[in-house]
């Protein structure tokens, strides 16, 4: 099936690396404008050349850190004045932190939550009223499988994620009257830079890291960041109008619930 987005703009949180990078080349790659919003200047300006060279609208560069009001204001304007609308939205900022509850202090909870919850938050926030007044408008809120079956020793992060998927649930109610559809993608063992950064840190080769955690995927493999996108990109197409308030698990069958 081919998907085109053509006339559509997209702002892609956490767009510079892993799953955010391949979600911005797939809308980019079908023809949307699609603004990368990422902290880091230098991985910022990769991802931008990288998008380009398959991009056939126009790609934006917006260096800012979401988990702070100002800056999340700071880049929807910059969007703006370079796109003049927000048509879709994928809140994909955040890593993974986890954790046994004694260790969990309020600090490390709060930062958590500003940087995926509240994050979010702020974002749809700020696109809403006119995607509301086009009467079009895509907000995919990416979690991961926590969200729906937390396991020991996951907090802060199957807290905010579960937050997180409360809320697409509650906004897409309220939003699908005008329609603005709101759904979230669940991620389960995908490549991405948490990845690397976790193999790095337990001194071990990448390759034999992925290879001790696909046993715990019943397809037997890790998943693509372009398999990810794929059905972002479907989600946030005319294709998938009529699907709102779903959570998809995106992880190999790896969820215990549906």
């Amino acid at each position: 099936m081919e998907i085109l987005l053509n006339g559509r703009s997209a702002i892609v949180t956490g767009g510079s690396k892993g799953i955010g990078l391949a979600v911005a080349t797939r809308f980019a790659a079908s023809g949307a404008d699609v603004a990368v919003v990422a902290r880091g200047r230098e991985t910022l300006d990769e991802a931008v050349k990288s998008i380009k060279a398959t991009a056939k609208g126009r790609v934006a560069g917006v260096q800012a850190d979401v988990s702070a009001a100002a800056d999340i204001q700071r880049a929807y304007d910059e969007i703006m004045k370079a796109f003049g609308k927000v048509d879709i939205v994928v809140n994909n900022a955040g890593t993974s932190r986890n954790g046994p509850f004694e260790k969990l202090t309020d600090e490390i909870m709060q930062k958590d939550l500003e940087d995926k919850l509240f994050a979010a938050i702020r974002m749809i926030r700020l696109v809403a009223p006119q995607m509301k007044e086009r009467r079009w408008g895509r907000i995919i809120n990416v979690l991961n499988i926590g969200a729906k079956a937390p396991r020991p020793n996951s907090m802060p992060t199957s807290v905010s994620r579960a937050a997180g998927m409360a809320m697409t649930k509650a906004l897409s109610q309220e939003f699908a009257p005008h329609n603005v559809l709101v759904n979230a993608m669940l991620v389960g063992f995908i490549e991405a830079d948490q990845h690397v950064q976790s193999a790095k840190r337990a001194n071990v080769p990448l390759a034999e890291y992925y290879k001790a955690r696909e046993k715990e995927v019943p397809l037997g493999r890790v998943g693509k960041a372009e398999e990810f996108a794929n059905l972002a990109c479907f989600l946030v197409s005319d294709a998938g109008g009529y699907i709102a308030g779903t959570a998809i698990n995106v992880d190999g069958g790896r969820s215990p619930v549906v």
